[in-house]
């Protein structure tokens, strides 16, 4: 995996500033889970709605990460689907504890004005590509600093 300061690069190339920031706030807040992560957020942006966005792959993990149950508890998330893990991590642990919570993906724009638990899986075009494999292809914009 690439280093924090390469991946944020690249993610900051990407992102558009607006609807999507990318930052180095785990660093700064000295977080090393991301329900710790996702707790002082909600406590430090109490207007903000958060919608956590993460791979097929992820879902499918859910269940090991420390403490998931409150994350989800507390924030909505999107599914990316991922190739060979969609169909696992929809059958899995996780996307059947929260099968009541999960809303059809033309209701994605909810994720930021209900309660959680909520999430939906969305239908985009997936690509082969690993995460690393599409940073090497995609160098981040040295000219991009900020946020």
């Amino acid at each position: 995996m690439a280093s924090p300061a390469t991946r944020l690069a690249s993610a900051r190339a990407i992102a558009d500033g607006r609807r999507i920031v990318a930052t180095d706030i785990e660093t700064r807040l000295r977080t090393r889970y991301s329900t710790d992560t996702m707790r002082r957020l909600h406590t430090l942006f109490p207007r903000v709605h958060f919608v956590w966005l993460m791979g097929a792959d992820i879902l499918g993990q859910l269940p090991r990460w420390r403490r998931f149950r409150d994350l989800v508890r507390h924030t909505a998330f999107a599914v990316l689907p991922r190739p060979s893990y969609n169909q696992r991590a929809l059958a899995g642990h996780a996307a059947k504890l929260l099968r009541r919570a999960r809303h059809v993906a033309q209701e994605a724009s909810v994720l930021a004005t209900v309660s959680p638990p909520a999430w939906v899986f969305l239908p985009t075009p997936q690509h082969t590509a690993s995460a690393t494999a599409l940073r090497a292809t995609n160098p981040p914009c040295a000219t991009n600093q900020g946020v």
